[in-house]
This record gives structure tokens, C-alpha cells and sequence, in this order.
């Protein structure tokens, strides 16, 4: 909640914001837990719509069929115990088949129709995973509002707003194009086609010690964090000239007192860079930052 109210206000300081558009998911925990329907007395608050259910599920299982893992494909809901032999509906009995495998393993126990050991392993792990995001949604939503609230005027939608505007825009589904049509809009006449994604990576440990396997104190750390104007997290390129180590190497640096760096690539660590070698790119800053193509947008002709 708090990352996402502090890059608001970032975003508000960079450019010209008027307005927050927010989604205000929800899950119906104690329906989606339920091992039957609930109506009536049985449950006061009114009852589940099934369209919540489906799109936990859909969130869940990353829009893929569980069995084949088959994506961009209409995908039904199937019960890991078929409810034909005694299988509930709650959600930890639910997952997401495409029709051919969802045909395909008809009324058969998963236990029939997946025969590897691991990928069988998987499913029933994921079908199990317990509610905590969807809790952490529901208690922090309002709050969230709020935040943003006293920040710049927020309005708030529902997904099922959000997906209402991407159809009626004949956009395709994906993380970005979801938050383009959020809220209350008319027409959507661009979009990106290239993507900043920033993921949170911290600032560091603040422990002064690293413990070994028992937890006992295994050796001391340093109270500085630069060395040479460098810490460990920065973005950084080494230009070596000469040696073992030769090349450009890009990434983020671990830094030592004895100015010999390590360097973390898309490609592995390099090990021993001399400090000297070594031009800063960008401050570590508790984000990790990187430019992607928005795959759900056509590039022009």
C-alpha cells in the first residue's frame, strides 16, 4: 500500500496528474472457502457470483491451463476431485483446464490423469495455496483509497468495470492494459508499446552480523555501505580493459573495503572488477528498474 501511494506521488510530481483511477478488487473469502453454495440463512451477506470465483482463479493460475499449461485458449473450471465421487466446490478443489484437457480428464481423479510425479506435485500445490493475497486485498483497499485521496482525487471502479473497458476497446488482456482501463473513461486511442516495470528490491539488511545454520554470529559487517562512492545495489558498468575479466559488464554492483567489486549480469556474476573499472548508472534506491515491449500492443506499420 505503501509503495503504490509513494509512486502516485512520483508520478504526480512528474507530470501533469488530475486524477487517480483505482480498481477495487475484492474476494469473497469465507465464499470461496465454502465447501457448498451459500444462500439464505446459510449465508447473510448475500451470495457468491461466480464471477469472483473465476476471476480468483484466473489470477491464480496466471490465465494457464494447469494440466498442459496452455495459454491464449478459453479455459473452464474443472475440480481437482471430480465432484461426481464426493469433490466440493471450495476453491482449493478448483483449477483451470483448457476444454481439450478439461474433456479429456472428464470424471477422473487427477491422480488418473496426471501420471508425472512432479507435475501432479505442482497442481496440488497451487490448487491448495491458501487465501493470503486475497485477504491482504480486502483489508487494504479502502486504506489504499484513502491514501491516495489525500494525495491527489481518487476515484475507484471494479474489475469488472476494468474489463468492460478493455473489451469495449477491443484491447488484449495483460497487467498494462488492465491499468490504462481502469475507472471511468471513454475511449482509449493509444497505448504504450514500450513498458517501465519496477519491482521492489529494498535497501539493504540492516543486521550487523551474518549468522551461520544454528543462528550464532558467523562474522561481523561493516557500518559504511560505500565504498569508493559506490553501494552495493547500485547500477553500474565496468569497462575492463585488459585481464581475465575483460569487457563491458552492466548490472548491479556488490561492493567491498578492498575496492575489488562484484558485478551481477544477465549473464552471471563477475567477480574482482576493480573500482576503477567502474561508472555509476543509477543509485540504488529500493527499485529495480527495467524497459520491456508491451506484448499486447501491435507495433505500427
Amino acid at each position: 500500500m505503501e509503495t503504490t501511494a509513494s509512486w502516485a506521488g512520483r508520478l504526480a510530481r512528474l507530470a501533469p496528474v488530475r486524477v487517480a483511477h483505482v480498481e477495487r478488487a475484492a474476494f469473497d473469502t469465507h465464499a470461496l472457502s465454502a465447501g457448498r453454495p451459500l444462500e439464505g440463512a446459510a449465508y447473510q451477506q448475500g451470495t457468491l457470483r461466480g464471477f469472483e470465483v473465476r476471476e480468483y482463479l484466473l489470477a491464480k493460475f496466471g490465465r494457464t491451463c494447469v494440466y498442459c499449461g496452455a495459454t491464449d485458449t478459453p479455459l473452464n473450471i474443472d475440480h481437482v476431485h471430480p465432484r461426481s465421487r464426493g469433490g466440493s466446490d471450495r476453491v482449493a478443489n478448483l483449477v483451470l483446464a483448457c476444454i481439450p484437457c478439461n474433456q479429456a480428464k472428464a470424471d477422473r481423479p487427477v491422480e488418473e490423469f496426471v501420471t508425472d510425479p512432479k507435475t501432479l506435485a505442482m497442481i496440488r500445490a497451487q490448487a491448495k495455496a491458501p487465501l493470503r493475497d486475497a485477504a491482504a486485498v480486502n483489508a487494504t483497499r479502502w486504506a489504499l483509497w484513502r491514501s491516495l485521496d489525500e494525495r491527489l482525487p481518487t476515484r475507484v471502479g471494479s474489475g469488472g468495470r476494468t474489463k468492460w473497458n478493455r473489451t469495449r476497446n477491443r484491447l488484449p488482456k495483460s497487467h498494462t492494459l488492465d491499468a490504462l482501463a481502469v475507472g471511468k473513461l471513454d475511449t482509449i486511442t493509444e497505448a504504450a508499446r514500450t513498458v517501465l516495470s519496477v519491482a521492489c528490491t529494498g535497501r539493504g539488511s540492516y543486521a550487523r552480523t551474518t549468522p551461520d545454520k544454528h543462528g550464532f554470529p558467523r562474522l561481523r559487517r561493516s557500518r559504511s555501505k560505500q565504498y569508493f562512492g559506490f553501494a552495493t545495489g547500485d547500477l553500474v558498468r565496468a569497462l575492463v580493459p585488459v585481464g581475465k575479466r575483460k569487457g563491458s559488464h552492466s548490472g548491479r554492483v556488490l561492493v567491498r573495503a578492498r575496492g575489488n567489486f562484484d558485478i551481477t549480469t544477465a549473464h552471471g556474476r563477475q567477480a574482482g572488477i576493480n573500482h576503477r573499472y567502474v561508472r555509476l548508472l543509477q543509485r540504488v534506491d529500493g527499485y529495480a528498474y527495467t524497459l520491456r515491449k508491451e506484448m499486447g500492443v501491435s507495433s505500427p506499420a
